[in-house]
């Protein structure tokens, strides 16, 4: 992958990363309205779509060796991406904590493996 196309994608996930974890208050604020959990919804599908596309791009041009960890990675995290999604669609409080706690952790884990790709 070329170096800035490579670098641009790598930005563009760390950037999800950080925006999905800053996303906890909202998303576990009781006083939220109809428009509120809407636009969270949202912002989760746009950035897991972003995720896609970008960790596709990087899984394609990396390593033999590190394709499969990454894959399951990925993986792993639009499942629980998915599962976030579902508990934000039905306005359910300690559900949508549950998943969100699930997915900042894959996220944690997704952002570990990439820092020996940097």
């Amino acid at each position: 992958m070329e170096g800035l196309q490579w670098k641009g994608c790598v930005y563009r996930i760390r950037k999800c990363v950080v925006d999905l974890l800053s996303m906890e208050d909202d998303l576990m604020d009781e006083d939220e309205d109809e428009d509120a959990w809407e636009l969270m919804g949202s912002d989760l599908r746009l950035k897991s779509t972003f995720l896609y596309c970008d960790l596709n791009q990087v899984i394609s041009n990396a390593r033999e060796e590190r394709k499969k960890v990454l894959t399951d990675l990925a993986n792993k995290l639009f499942y629980y991406m998915e599962e976030l999604d579902n508990a934000v669609k039905s306005r359910s409080i300690s559900s949508t904590q549950v998943c969100y706690n699930d997915t900042v952790h894959v996220l944690q884990e997704v952002m570990a493996a990439l820092m020996p790709l940097r």
